[in-house]
C-alpha cells in the first residue's frame, strides 16, 4: 500500500489529540455533502422542467418545420412534399397557413393566431388528447369550426354551445382606401368545437380551423406558410434536417423543435448554468473548511512530521500525507452526497413528494425530476477539483513552515 495514503487514512480515522479536529473533519464532510446534494438535486429538477417542456410542446409543435427563408408564406411543391413524405424516416407531412388575426365573441375581442391545418394535423401532433372541453372537429360536410387554446377562451368566456359564433377579422390584401373600415377587413365567422390546454403561451395564441376556412379567410388560394414533418421514433434529427434540406434547397429553412423555440430553451440552459455556479461558489465557501481540517491537523501532527522526516521521508511524500487527506474528505462528502442526491430525486420521481404550489394552474402536481449520468459525473469532479485546490495551499504553506 502507499504509505502516504495509509498514514493520512490513519489519520482521518484516528482520535486527534484535540477532539475540535474531528469535529472541524466532521463538518467539511458533511458540508461538501451537502453543497454535493444540492447540486445534484438541482440540476435533476432543471432536466425534469426541461424534460417536461419538451414534452408538452411536441404536443403541438411538429418535430422539423419547413419554412420560406423570406416572406411568409410560399407555392407548395407537390414533387418536393411527395418525395419527404416518402422517406423512411419520415412518419407524417402536414401543410399549415397561419396568420394575425383579431377575434370577437360575444362582443368581446382579443388578438391571435389562427392556423389553417389539413386533415393530417391530428396525425402530427396529440392535439386531442390536450381537448378540455369539446372534441377535436375543425370540418364536418360544408361547415368549419374552431378549436381555441384555453385562455383565448377565458378571456372571451367563450363556451362550446353552437349559441354565439366566433368572428374572425384580417386585413384585406388588396384592399383600398375607404371612408367605412369594416370593408379593408375580412370578416368570417364559426362555431368553436373545442378548447385545447397546453402551454399558456400556445393557448393565448393560436385557433386552429381547416385548410379551407384559413385560404378563403386570408385569401391565400394555394400558397401554404409552413410544412410540417413528423419522423419516425428514434430518428436522428441532425441527419433528418440534412436529408430533407437537400431536398427542399437552400430558399427554404428547417427548424427542429429546439430552433423553434431556441430563445427559451436558451434562457433555460443559461438559468441552468447560474444556478450550477452559484452553488458551486457555495461548496468552494463549504470546503475552507477542508482548509481548515488540515492547517490543524498539521499543527496537531507536527512532532510526528518532525519524526517522519528525520526517519528519511521525503518532503513530498510527506505533503502527499495530508493532500490525501483533503481528497478523502472532499471524494467522501461528495460519493455521500452524491448517494443522497440519488436518493432524493429516486424518492420525489416515485412519490411525488415536493408539491408545486400551482393550485392547478400547472400540468402537473409534484416537482419533476430527470437524473443524468453526466450531471453527476460533472459534479463529482467539481467536487474533486474544489478538494484539491483547498487541500494544496494549507498543506504547501505549513510544510514547508515545520519542515
Amino acid at each position: 500500500m502507499n504509505f502516504s495514503l495509509f498514514i493520512s487514512r490513519r489519520y482521518l480515522f484516528s482520535k486527534k489529540s484535540h477532539n475540535i479536529i474531528n469535529i472541524i473533519s466532521m463538518i467539511s464532510v458533511i458540508g461538501v455533502a451537502t453543497g454535493t446534494m444540492a447540486l445534484i438535486i438541482v440540476l435533476s429538477v432543471f432536466n425534469g422542467f426541461e424534460n417536461l417542456i419538451q414534452s408538452v410542446f411536441s404536443t403541438f409543435d411538429p418535430n422539423l418545420k419547413v419554412t420560406i427563408t423570406e416572406g411568409k408564406v410560399f407555392e407548395p411543391d407537390t414533387v418536393k412534399i411527395n418525395k419527404i413524405k416518402n422517406l423512411n424516416f419520415v412518419d407524417v407531412v402536414c401543410t399549415t397557413l397561419e396568420e394575425n388575426v383579431l377575434l370577437e365573441y360575444n362582443k368581446k375581442q382579443h388578438p391571435a393566431i389562427v392556423k389553417g391545418v389539413t386533415k393530417e394535423f391530428e396525425s402530427l401532433s396529440m392535439i386531442d388528447t390536450m381537448i378540455i372541453d369539446g372534441s377535436f372537429m375543425l370540418k364536418h360536410g360544408d361547415r368549419d369550426f374552431a378549436v381555441v387554446g384555453a385562455n383565448i377562451a377565458y378571456f372571451l368566456s367563450i363556451g362550446v354551445n353552437f349559441i354565439d359564433p366566433l368572428f374572425i377579422y384580417f386585413p384585406k390584401r388588396n384592399a383600398n382606401i375607404s371612408i367605412n373600415p369594416a370593408k379593408a377587413f375580412n370578416k368570417k365567422y364559426l362555431f368553436p368545437k373545442g378548447v385545447f390546454q397546453i402551454q399558456q403561451d400556445i393557448d393565448s395564441k393560436y385557433v386552429l380551423v381547416s385548410m379551407d376556412f384559413a385560404r378563403d379567410l386570408f385569401d391565400y388560394p394555394t400558397q401554404i406558410s409552413a410544412i410540417e414533418i413528423k419522423l419516425m421514433p428514434n430518428v436522428n434529427i441532425e441527419k433528418a434536417q440534412r436529408v430533407i434540406k437537400n431536398i427542399i434547397g437552400d430558399n427554404f429553412t428547417i427548424k427542429n423543435q429546439f430552433q423553434q423555440h431556441e430563445v427559451l430553451y436558451r434562457v433555460m440552459k443559461s438559468e441552468k448554468f447560474a444556478i450550477y455556479l452559484i452553488l458551486t461558489f457555495i461548496l468552494i465557501v463549504a470546503s475552507f473548511n477542508i482548509i481548515g481540517s488540515i492547517s490543524m491537523l498539521i499543527i496537531d501532527k507536527k512532532e510526528d512530521i518532525q519524526t517522519l522526516r528525520n526517519l528519511g521521508l521525503s518532503k513530498d511524500r510527506l505533503q502527499k500525507i495530508f493532500l490525501y487527506e483533503g481528497w478523502m474528505i472532499s471524494i467522501g462528502g461528495a460519493f455521500i452526497g452524491i448517494l443522497l442526491g440519488f436518493i432524493v430525486c429516486f424518492l420525489q420521481q416515485k412519490f411525488g413528494l415536493l408539491k408545486l404550489d400551482n393550485m392547478g394552474s400547472f400540468l402537473i402536481n409534484d416537482y419533476p425530476v430527470k437524473m443524468h449520468i453526466l450531471d453527476f459525473i460533472g459534479v463529482f469532479v467539481t467536487v474533486v477539483i474544489i478538494g484539491l485546490v483547498a487541500s494544496w495551499y494549507p498543506v504547501k504553506y505549513f510544510i514547508r513552515k515545520y519542515n
